[in-house]
């Protein structure tokens, strides 16, 4: 079978969660399928290791000059002149001329529950585009039950037509060896810390993760909590001006930018904080509680179903019982181990290879 794959994500210099798991998904396929040829498709030249290509695989350079609309005019035209058997669309947007297999990945239906952090267009364009996937792909897959739970509740989407396929990590680079080998922190000022990673927008709940820990600093004076400071490390979001006038003055709450050595900061960090109101999967969750972060995690969107038990649960609205949780993590040491034990065996649970395997099983069965 050919395979047509859209790499245009994996390709990106700068990759966030979906990016990284189009990338990883087209590097594990590599390994494991020697039945099936691949296109890998892409507007630009494939970048370093993902233009290694193993026998059977091509890459192919859709050339598009604007900016916008390369899936659904370039793309579409090459599935015109030369269609591969089935199409594979890792990011949402399938193109409106495909074949008649094609299977496509739904993230997450953000747009619909925090409309106000996309633009009028793209908004529309997702709303579109997620109807136009739900009727015309064969299979759509999803990171958890609770994006395929979000398309049947706001789509009516058949829940036969929807593999839950959960995401993996880096276990090569988030793992405690990686840990133990890590150079010394050369940060030592910022220490002791809570550290959170994650796009610096109001989706993520940060207006709320910063009152929990000024009400910790307030409340409760202890060694284990006076010296503690809150590490925000991301790129700016929706809302992030007004998050920006939030940490003005506030000494004790750092704000870095990505290319800082984020297991650096994971092998020194006291908690890991991730609070968000709404994700599909969470994936710097997972990279935290492979490093052994005791973890606090919101009640909401995917959180509770990928941390499995593993990690503290808070009402995200609730800065109070956000600080409490803090405060119990860092005060008590059996709960630390305890999070620390929990968060290391639910993180082995995921994997790249095996997201890979059941996405090419997934393929084949159509």
């Amino acid at each position: 079978m050919l395979i047509g794959l859209d790499a245009s994500r994996a390709n990106r210099i700068q990759k966030t969660g979906v990016e990284w798991y189009s990338y990883h998904l087209i590097q594990e396929l590599k390994k494991i399928d020697q039945r099936n040829r691949y296109f890998l498709y892409s507007p630009d030249e494939l970048r370093e290791d993902l233009a290694v290509l193993p026998s059977g695989w091509k890459g192919k350079i859709l050339k598009w000059i604007p900016k916008f609309l390369w899936t659904q005019i370039r793309l579409s035209w090459e599935m015109v002149v030369n269609p591969p058997d089935l199409l594979f669309v890792p990011a949402h947007v399938i193109p409106i001329l495909h074949p008649k297999k094609v299977i496509t990945t739904c993230h997450d239906l953000g747009f619909k529950r925090f409309p106000e952090a996309y633009s009028f267009w793209q908004r529309k364009y997702l709303q579109w585009s997620t109807k136009f996937s739900l009727k015309h792909a064969l299979k759509i897959i999803t990171p958890s039950e609770f994006t395929k739970k979000e398309l049947i509740d706001l789509y009516n989407a058949d829940p036969d037509k929807i593999a839950v396929i959960y995401l993996g990590y880096d276990n090569k680079v988030y793992n405690l060896e990686a840990l133990s080998e890590e150079k010394t922190f050369e940060s030592e000022a910022l220490c002791p810390f809570i550290l959170y990673i994650g796009r610096l927008e109001k989706k993520k709940n940060l207006f709320n993760l910063i009152k929990a820990f000024k009400i910790l600093k307030t409340n409760y004076q202890t060694k284990e909590i006076k010296d503690q400071k809150l590490v925000l490390i991301g790129k700016p979001g929706f809302g992030y001006k007004e998050i920006e006038k939030e940490l003005k003055n506030e000494k004790d709450i750092v704000q870095l930018d990505w290319k800082e050595n984020l297991l650096s900061f994971l092998k020194n960090a006291s908690l890991f904080a991730f609070l968000s109101f709404y994700e599909g999967f969470g994936l710097p969750v997972l990279e935290a509680m492979a490093c052994g972060i005791p973890t606090i995690v919101s009640k909401a969107g995917s959180l509770p179903e990928i941390t499995g038990g593993a990690a503290f649960l808070v009402d995200p609205t609730n800065p109070k019982e956000i600080a409490k949780a803090m405060r119990v993590i860092l005060e008590d040491e059996d709960k630390r181990k305890e999070l620390r034990t929990k968060g290391l065996k639910r993180a082995k649970e995921f994997s790249w290879p095996k997201c890979a395997k059941e996405t090419l099983a997934l393929i084949e069965s159509i």
